[in-house]
C-alpha cells in the first residue's frame, strides 16, 4: 500500500500546511504571564539534583533508562552504569533501549539507534558538531566525548525536532553542561575515580568558583585501559589512553544573562581489533563563544548565540601500538570545522511558544601519508592535500501550542543549503604498499543541494501519563564518508551520482506513571527514499583484465519499523523491578531482501534494592539470534558478516552513599564469563600476537568500582 503523504515533497507541503494552521487557529493578541512551566524545555537544564533525588524511581545505577517525556530519554552522565561503558560517548549511550554500538576495540565505537548510524544520528557536543578526520571511522563524534565532563544527555527519537541541525532521521543526541551561576561567592568541586578489570582506571575532576558577577571552571579527565579479554580468555587488541582539559570563563551580570568563553584540548591513542592500523593520535583543539539572555519579558523571551571552532588532527599507523612485520606506514588526516547558531524564543501569546533561528557549519578535510618519523618518506615531511570541503547553512522554526489544558501541538520546519567540493585529483585503487592511482572523474566538481525537513506532533495528557503521535520528514545530504570515501557501481567516484536521502516517519507512543508503576512504549514506521547503502566486496574490473573488490555507495528504497518499551515496578519500599524491550526491522525494497546492519530483538530484566545508604542490583541482558541479514551490505561503519546466535549476559552491582558528598558503586559485568559478539560488530582483523575472531568479541567477566565525591 502506498501513502502519498509519505512520498518526498508532498510530505513537506503537508507539514507546512499543519505548521501554518497553528497560526490560523491561534488568537492574534499577546499578553504577559508565567509561561515557562507549561512547555517542554528544549535545551534547558534538567530538573535540579535535589528534586531528582525525590523521584521515587530514580536509578542508583543506570541499566535501562525510561522515556522522561514524549520521544525524549534523559540520562545523568555522572551516574554509574551497568555494564560499565567505555570511556567515550558511544559506550555511555548503549544503556538506552534501541541503542547499539558497533565495537572496533576498547573505545571509539559507533552508536546506532534503531539500526541507523553515523550522520543519521546527530551528535551534539554542548551545541557543537564534531566531525572526525579518519576515513575509516576510527574517530566518530563520540570518540571525542568524555561523558563525566557533562551534566546531562538527551536523546530525541526520530525526526521530531528541527532545532539541532539537518538530517538526524534516526534522532538527535545532546551532551550538555548546565549553565553556571553563583548567587553568592563560593566554589564547588566534583570528582570521580573508576577502577576496573584489564588495567582500566579513569579520573575526572570538575572545579568551579565564582560570584554573582561571573565564574571560572576547569575540567580534566584521564582514562587508561589495557587489552580486555573475552569469555574464552582471548585478548582483544583494544588498549587505549585518553585525556582532556577544558577551561571556561563566564560573565553573569544577572541570573538570566550569560556571556561565556571556553577552550578545550584533548588527545588519545587507541588500539583497534578490526583493522590493520591503530589510532596513535586523536588531537582536538576547541574554542567556543556563546551568549544567552533569558526571561527578557514581553514577546521576546530568550536569545541564544554561539560560535565555535574545532580542529581534529588524527594519526593512524601500523607500528605505534602493534608489532609490524612489514613496512611502517602512517596516515595523517585532519579536519577544521567552524560553525555557529543564533536562536530566538518568542511567546506571541501565553499558550504559544515559537523558536526560530539559523545555524551554519563549514569544514575542510585534508590528508597526508608516509612512513614513521625519521624514515625517508616520513609523513611529517609530506604536504597536506585537501580532498573535500563542505558547508551548510540552515533556517529553522519550531512552534509549541497549548491549545487546550491537556493538549499540545508541536510543529517545525527547516531548510538547509548544503554545498560540497570534491578536491581529489586522483583516486587510489590500490592499498598499503601498492598504491595505484587513477584520475578522479569528478575532480574539482561542486554540488549544491537544498534540503527540507519538518514535523508535526500531537501530545495529549492522560490521567496517568501522555500519549503522542508525530509525523516527521528529514532530508539528509551524503556525508564525507559516503561521498568521498566510496566508489559508484559504474564510476570511480560517487560524488555526482549519489542522491540525498529522504526519510518520512511516523512515531507514536505512550508514557505513564501510577503508584508503583512507571513505563513507556514507543513505535515507529518509516519510508526512506534514496537510502544510501554501502556495499562491500563489490566486483569491478581491475587493471590488465583482472577483477578487484571495492566498496560502493548506491541509493535504494527502504522501509524500517519497530519500537521500544519499558516498565519499572516498585513492589515494596526497597525493591524495584525493571524490564525493557527493543526491536527494529528493515527492508531493502529495491533488492527485496533485509536491510543490512539491523540489530536483533533485545530485552533487559533488572532487579534493584535500596535500604538507607545501601543499594544493590542485577541485570540480565538478552539478545535474540539475527537471521535477517544482508551480507556485505550496511552503512559507512560496517556491513553484515552473516547470521548471529543469541546470547544472555548477567551482571550485578552494589553501592553505598554518604549523604550527597560521596557515592561508591561496584559491580561485576558478564558474571558468567560469556563469550559473545554483538550482531553488528565489526569483523576481527589479523593482528600479530592476537587470535583472530570472526567478529570483535565483547569483554568477558569484569570487576569495577566507581567513587564519586562532591565538595562545596
Amino acid at each position: 500500500m502506498q501513502f502519498p503523504i509519505l512520498q518526498g515533497k508532498p510530505a513537506v507541503r503537508a507539514l507546512a500546511a499543519a505548521f501554518a494552521a497553528i497560526f490560523t487557529l491561534s488568537p492574534l493578541h499577546a499578553e504577559e504571564s508565567a509561561k515557562e512551566p507549561h512547555f517542554h524545555e528544549h535545551g534547558q537544564p534538567a530538573p535540579d539534583r535535589d528534586a531528582a533525588n525525590e523521584v521515587e524511581l530514580a536509578p542508583i545505577v543506570i541499566t535501562a533508562p525510561a522515556m522522561n517525556a514524549p520521544l525524549e530519554v534523559r540520562l545523568d552522565p555522572k551516574a554509574p552504569q551497568q555494564p560499565l561503558p567505555p570511556n567515550d560517548g558511544a559506550g555511555f549511550l548503549k544503556t538506552i533501549p534501541g541503542m547499539s554500538v558497533i565495537r572496533k576495540g576498547g573505545v571509539s565505537g559507533d552508536p546506532v539507534f534503531r539500526g541507523m548510524a553515523a550522520s543519521r544520528l546527530n551528535i551534539l557536543f554542548d551545541g557543537e558538531q564534531i566531525l572526525g578526520g579518519c576515513g575509516g571511522r576510527m574517530d566518530p563524534p563520540t570518540a571525542y566525548i568524555f561523558p563525566d565532563a557533562f551534566d546531562r544527555v538527551t536523546l530525541i527519537k526520530g525526526p521530531q525536532s528541527v532545532l539541532y541541525g539537518p538530517g538526524a532521521s534516526a534522532g538527535t543526541v545532546r551532551f550538555e553542561r548546565d549553565p553556571v551561576y553563583f548567587s553568592e561567592p563560593g566554589w564547588q568541586a566534583d570528582s570521580a575515580v573508576t577502577g576496573a578489570s584489564f588495567g582500566r582506571h579513569d579520573i575526572f575532576m570538575d572545579v568551579k568558583a565564582g560570584s554573582p558577577q561571573g565564574y571560572a571552571q576547569g575540567i580534566v579527565t584521564h582514562a587508561r585501559s589495557g587489552d580486555y579479554e573475552d569469555g574464552d580468555g582471548k585478548s582483544a587488541h583494544s588498549r587505549y589512553e585518553r585525556h582532556s582539559a577544558t577551561a571556561i570563563l563566564g560573565w553573569t551580570p544577572d541570573r538570566n544573562t550569560r556571556l561565556q568563553f571556553s577552550a578545550a584540548r584533548s588527545d588519545a591513542e587507541a588500539a583497534y581489533a578490526d583493522r590493520g592500523m591503530d589510532g596513535s593520535r586523536f588531537k582536538r583543539e576547541n574554542a567556543d563563544f556563546r551568549f544567552e539572555k533569558s526571561a527578557i519579558g514581553g514577546l521576546l523571551d530568550k536569545v541564544e548565540a554561539q560560535i565555535y571552532y574545532n580542529y581534529i588532527d588524527h594519526v593512524m599507523d601500523n607500528y605505534s601500538l602493534r608489532h609490524t612485520t612489514g613496512m611502517a606506514m602512517a596516515s595523517n588526516p585532519d579536519r577544521r570545522t567552524t560553525g555557529g547558531r543564533l536562536a530566538f524564543t518568542l511567546y506571541p501569546q501565553e499558550e504559544l511558544r515559537w523558536i526560530l533561528g539559523a545555524d551554519w557549519q563549514s569544514n575542510r578535510h585534508t590528508g597526508r601519508s608516509g612512513g614513521r618519523r625519521g624514515a625517508a618518506n616520513d609523513y611529517h615531511d609530506q604536504k597536506r592535500v585537501e580532498d573535500a570541503r563542505f558547508a551548510q547553512s540552515g533556517l529553522f522554526s519550531e512552534l509549541e501550542w497549548l491549545f487546550a489544558e491537556k493538549d499540545r501541538l508541536i510543529a517545525g520546519l527547516r531548510t538547509d543549503r548544503w554545498r560540497a567540493k570534491d578536491s581529489r585529483r586522483q583516486i587510489n585503487l590500490g592499498s598499503g604498499m601498492m598504491p595505484s592511482y587513477r584520475a578522479n572523474p569528478t575532480a574539482n566538481a561542486r554540488r549544491t543541494e537544498h534540503l527540507y525537513s519538518g514535523f508535526v506532533r500531537y501530545e495529549h495528557d492522560l490521567p496517568l501519563g501522555t500519549a503522542y503521535a508525530g509525523l516527521g520528514h528529514s532530508e539528509r545530504a551524503p556525508d564525507f564518508w559516503e561521498l568521498i570515501g566510496k566508489e559508484a557501481a559504474a564510476s570511480l567516484s560517487v560524488f555526482d551520482t549519489l542522491d540525498t536521502e529522504k526519510t518520512t516517519q511516523l512515531d507514536v507512543g505512550l508514557t505513564w506513571k501510577t503508584g508503583p508503576w512507571q513505563g513507556f512504549v514507543s513505535a515507529f514506521y518509516g519510508r526512506i527514499d534514496d537510502y544510501i547503502l554501502i556495499q562491500s566486496n563489490y566486483t569491478k574490473p581491475g587493471p590488465m583484465m583482472s577483477a578487484r573488490a571495492v566498496t560502493v555507495a548506491r541509493n535504494i528504497k527502504a522501509t524500517v519499523w519497530g519500537g521500544e518499551a519499558g516498565v519499572h515496578y516498585r513492589f515494596s519500599p526497597g525493591w524495584k523491578a525493571t524490564a525493557s524491550l527493543a526491536y527494529t526491522r528493515g527492508e531493502n525494497d529495491t533488492d527485496h531482501h533485509p536491510l543490512g546492519q539491523m540489530p536483533p530483538l533485545e530485552g533487559r530484566l533488572g532487579l534493584d534494592w535500596e535500604s538507607g545508604p545501601w543499594s544493590a542490583g542485577a541485570l540480565w541482558r538478552l539478545a535474540a539470534r539475527q537471521n535477517r541479514v544482508a551480507v556485505d551490505e550496511g552503512n559507512i561503519v560496517g556491513q553484515d558478516l552473516g547470521r548471529t546466535s543469541g546470547f544472555g549476559v548477567f551482571s550485578m552491582n552494589g553501592g553505598y552513599r554518604w549523604k550527597k558528598r560521596a557515592h561508591v558503586t561496584f559491580g561485576i559485568d558478564n558474571l558468567f564469563d560469556k563469550t559473545y559478539a554483538e550482531a553488528i560488530s565489526k569483523g576481527g582483523a589479523l593482528v600479530p600476537g592476537y587470535e583472530q575472531t570472526l567478529r570483535v568479541n565483547e569483554p568477558g567477566r569484569a570487576f569495577w568500582l566507581k567513587a564519586r565525591f562532591t565538595l562545596e
